[in-house]
């Protein structure tokens, strides 16, 4: 008999002759809250549709609510799990010839299509609790369109989901129906959902310094008190349960209730105590596993932290981190459905209600926080890379970052421009864990410690295993090993052969420890051993990891023992929990970059002479730089790994473009260090220029504003390797060539550098700068003595402007600036004279400039001298 005519009348159960309907169409959204029966209902419904021998294929984001659902199933349909109803989840199947209905994590199916494109036993998959937007149910939506447009078009699609915007997901698989509308068909289905009364916390009430374990036990006494039923507890980690879990037992007494942990990784055993009547009320400690994929009886409360971990891909590195963040409004009206399953209920939210409002309405997809590196690999794979349709896709940063990854791999290589799968690409995406997991099991095959890296590749994969340091024997705690990876195998080794009791400084929690040996049995099976057993473990587990992790390759800095340069360019620091110092090379296998600097909690060293072996050649590679550094050119030979510098030899700079533009280039962002000095040869002949273009535009003189001088830096800058070598270069030849050698008597009589005094010296005129109006004349300082026999003003550019004369004192300091010399000699030389003559007597002092003799020093010649009196004055004897 179908499973709905057993069931209770759940909301979905009267939609499903709509819901099975719009299926045989090809596609069908349906929305529905937690608790209304869409998982347990629907995929039955249309099992008894279709006919023998096709199946159900019902997909789930967790293993632990997979197992749930089968058992959920299989008793409503009146048979034992692995019969006509199982599951296949990792490292557990219960399922087997007679299965039509198997319920499977979205890693399990991807698998399948992977391995059998066409699924041609398959007559519907369901997507169920879709609204988590995990990247590989993203993914297996964007296949499931594919092969409906190709292979099956005949095979029906169902995306289930509590919260979801139905539009783009309906048009993204209506698409994919051949003849029929833009967008699939939506059903919306209303579920029986009692009141549940909303308690924030006041504002100010949780503080940073409140930690949450201590905020729920000071809440859960007076839940228990206010409601009957059970107490569903949302925390972010395992870490937290443990903590809420004592934390509980310390305030509250707990005979009259059972305190249950529930997470994804939990054992079966333990997960089914949470769904079992054994009479007495529970408190549960769950994390986001129980906010839509199970449906725990019973609960009419909800204690709600706010709070979930998410893996999302750092911008500034591109490494994915384990981030504890906010839930949106729409998980928070999930989680608190909960607690109004049966009867009226209440949720305590952790948090104000003024910060509620400022948090996000829907949860980020994964598919674009997340590390697309797997996805990437099983794309390109099956040939379906390009122009995939995802619903919402990758970051182009982020599938960059895969693909170098990969291709540091030897997973993918470019084809005439396009990405195609290696040979050993093929081997990876065969692997149902991380391509870097893959390469560690693959390399580790060959070098005879598969073991060992499989419990490494389950480690790295895994919930960490260890609390911490404790006491422990002398030998352990004073002889670490060079890999703090390679320490916690050894700990996991002595846990699995029972000497773990007071051994190691490592304090191992058994139930994760089993987890993670569970883990490395099942990932050892998957490579076969093709080579001898290593002699060395620990040297043949680092050159495993490197294969692995070879973009994590760290290089420490000069005259440091914790910081170092990553592959990138970051900077990074070793943590206090890694016990690796002075290495030269590390790898960096587990980072945290929360922080401005990123910290690295697990290294293993590196040996120099491994990278050079050739199976890393494609990662190394030999040049010669040419860089700008310290305010000079400097050439050096550097040897690289990936973009990671690890050798560096200084050379000599090459005569090359590359040298020329970077000087060029430096040159440019600092003109005023490289420019002539205003007072050098080439400095005074631009000014002169400039100066005369203004006066004169009907000349046509080249500009030579710092823009058109920068221009000349070509031609300047050759052999020169610092700043100052540009600034002492030969400008004055350039400037000349730029304006044309065969106008500078044209400029010098126009614009002459210098004017000749009666004194018989030149003196030098300053033409004024740019900032100066145009058309200002140029100045001419010179000292009275020297101009007496001079009547008229000196003028430039043929004869239109007088210059300016700044007429001196003995002292050099200026008297009088004029351009009219005769009116000076009339009106203000007498007075000068009489005021300055008392005060160098040595000076010649005429009373009639006119007739005067004109000298350098400007001093008066002594009385007797031939043909002068003691005045400056001519003698006539």
């Amino acid at each position: 008999m179908p499973a709905h005519d057993q069931a209770d009348p759940l909301p979905v159960a009267e939609l499903l002759p709509r819901i099975v309907e719009s299926s045989r169409l090809g596609g069908v959204v349906v929305t529905a809250p937690p608790g209304s029966g869409k998982t347990t209902l629907i995929p039955p419904a249309i099992l008894d549709e279709l006919p023998q021998p096709l199946g159900v294929a019902v997909v789930q984001p967790r293993r632990l609510a997979a197992r749930a659902v089968a058992a959920r199933i299989a008793e409503l349909r009146g048979c034992r799990i692995g019969e006509e109803v199982g599951y296949r989840v990792r490292f557990d199947v219960r399922a087997g010839a007679s299965t039509r209905l198997s319920v499977e994590t979205t890693g399990i199916m991807l698998r399948r299509l992977l391995d059998d494109v066409a699924i041609e036993s398959i007559g519907c998959v369901v997507l169920d609790e879709f609204h988590e937007r995990s990247l590989e149910m993203d993914l297996l939506l964007g296949l499931l369109v594919r092969l409906r447009e190709s292979l099956r078009p005949d095979l029906r699609v169902v995306v289930a989901s509590a919260t979801l915007e139905t539009q783009p997901v309906a048009r993204l698989l209506g698409g994919s129906l051949p003849g029929r509308p833009a967008a699939c068909p939506v059903v919306e289905a209303v579920g029986r959902v009692h009141p549940v009364t909303i308690r924030h916390l006041r504002r100010g009430e949780r503080t940073g310094r409140d930690p949450i374990e201590e905020l729920v036990a000071r809440r859960l006494p007076g839940v228990l008190r206010s409601t009957a039923g059970h107490v569903l507890v949302f925390l972010p980690g395992v870490g937290e349960i443990r903590r809420c879990q004592r934390a509980i037992e310390r305030i509250c007494p707990a005979e009259s209730f059972a305190v249950l942990p529930l997470y994804g990784d939990l054992p079966p055993a333990e997960q089914d105590r949470v769904f079992a009547d054994d009479g007495r009320r529970k408190v549960i400690l769950a994390t986001n596993v129980a906010e839509t994929s199970l449906t725990v009886p019973g609960v009419t409360a909800v204690i709600d932290s706010g709070e979930a971990r998410q893996l999302r891909v750092a911008a500034a590195t591109g490494l994915p981190r384990l981030e504890t963040l906010p839930i949106s409004r729409a998980s928070a009206e999930q989680r608190a459905g909960r607690a109004g399953r049966t009867q009226p209920g209440e949720c305590v939210r952790l948090w104000d209600e003024a910060s509620h409002r400022r948090r996000e309405e829907h949860e980020v997809p994964e598919a674009v926080r997340g590390d697309p590196t797997a996805a990437v690999l099983a794309l390109v794979a099956i040939g379906e890379f390009e122009g995939f349709p995802w619903l919402d896709p990758p970051p182009a940063e982020a599938v960059g970052r895969s693909l170098e990854l990969l291709n540091s791999l030897a997973a993918v290589s470019s084809d005439a421009g396009r990405t195609v799968i290696t040979p050993r690409g093929r081997l990876l995406a065969s692997l149902p864990c991380h391509p870097r997991l893959g390469a560690i099991l693959l390399e580790a095959a060959e070098a005879g410690v598969l073991w060992e890296a499989s419990i490494a590749a389950a480690l790295l994969s895994e919930r960490d295993p260890f609390g911490g340091p404790a006491a422990g024997p002398r030998e352990r705690q004073t002889g670490r090993s060079r890999s703090d990876l390679y320490d916690r195998v050894l700990a996991i080794e002595d846990f699995h052969a029972g000497r773990q009791t007071a051994g190691g400084d490592l304090l191992v929690h058994p139930p994760q420890a089993r987890a993670v040996l569970r883990t490395a049995e099942q990932l050892m099976r998957l490579v076969r051993p093709s080579g001898p057993r290593a002699h060395d473990i620990q040297t043949a587990l680092g050159r495993v990891l490197l294969a692995g992790f070879p973009d994590r390759l760290v290089r420490l800095r000069a005259g440091s023992h914790d910081r170092g340069t990553i592959v990138g360019g970051r900077g990074v620091r070793l943590d206090r929990s890694s016990r690796l110092r002075g290495e030269p090379f590390l790898l960096a296998l587990d980072v945290d970059d929360a922080a401005a600097e990123v910290r690295v909690r697990l290294a293993s060293a590196v040996e120099r002479d491994w990278l050079d072996e050739p199976a890393f050649a494609g990662l190394l590679s030999h040049e010669e730089v040419v860089r700008w550094a310290g305010g000079r050119l400097e050439a050096r030979g550097q040897t690289r790994w990936l973009d990671l510098v690890i050798e560096e030899t200084p050379l000599a700079v090459p005569d090359s473009a590359e040298s020329l533009g970077l000087l060029e280039a430096a040159a440019a962002r600092e003109p005023g260090r490289v420019l002539p000095a205003a007072d050098s040869p080439a400095g005074r002949f631009v000014a002169r220029v400039r100066w005369l273009a203004g006066v004169m535009p009907q000349l046509d003189l080249p500009k030579l504003d710092t823009a058109g001088l920068l221009e000349l830096l070509p031609q300047v800058c050759r052999g020169a390797t610092t700043l100052e070598q540009v600034r002492r270069a030969d400008w004055l030849t350039a400037v000349r060539g730029r304006v044309g050698f065969e106008r500078l008597a044209e400029i010098d009589r126009l614009a002459p550098d210098a004017v000749a005094m009666p004194s018989g010296r030149p003196c030098r005129l300053e033409y004024p700068g740019e900032a100066e109006p145009v058309g200002t004349s140029p100045l001419l300082a010179v000292r009275i003595q020297e101009v007496f026999g001079m009547r008229d003003t000196p003028r430039v550019a043929d004869g239109r402007l007088a210059v300016r004369m700044q007429l001196l004192g003995p002292d050099h300091r200026p008297r009088q600036i004029t351009d009219d010399l005769a009116s000076f000699w009339a009106t203000t030389y007498p007075a000068i004279r009489k005021e300055l003559r008392r005060r160098y007597p040595k000076h010649a002092w005429p009373d009639d400039p006119f007739s005067a003799i004109a000298t350098p020093s400007g001093l008066a010649r002594h009385a007797g001298r031939p043909g002068h009196d003691s005045r400056g004055r001519r003698s006539e004897r």
